[in-house]
């Protein structure tokens, strides 16, 4: 599973890769079609493909003289349970941390309208 991850992380890790996964979730596309808005090369938009089709991110097929590319979710539903599993982490945390600071402040505040019982120094 490791592995896996790793392939998937580096391959979103790249703005571009993740804006051709954001076209092809709106569904199939050819090559042409995802590099039209890019000012790269079609060579460097392939580059760009392979590293998503070795990451299982999507899958591409000939259609004649074209290449069709389409959205695997199953790998990024992979990658978004992992992070759900940290994200319910972090939401624990910030929930205790935020408990914390709240009878921190109660009790800072009760000091300050009862004061500290003391006698100022002189």
């Amino acid at each position: 599973m490791t592995a896996v991850l790793d392939q998937t992380f580096a391959a979103l890790a790249d703005p571009t890769r993740r804006a051709i996964l954001a076209r092809l979730a709106t569904g199939e596309a050819t090559v042409s079609e995802l590099a039209e808005p890019f000012r790269i090369s079609l060579p460097a938009i392939s580059r760009h493909l392979k590293v998503l089709e070795r990451a299982r991110l999507i899958d591409r097929e000939r259609d004649g003289p074209f290449r069709r590319c389409r959205l695997r979710a199953d790998r990024l539903a992979e990658a978004s349970d992992w992070l759900r599993f940290y994200e319910r982490f972090w939401t624990e945390s910030f929930d205790r941390l935020a408990e914390h600071l709240a009878r921190t402040q109660k009790s800072q505040i009760k000091e300050k309208s009862h004061g500290s019982g003391r006698k100022p120094r002189r």
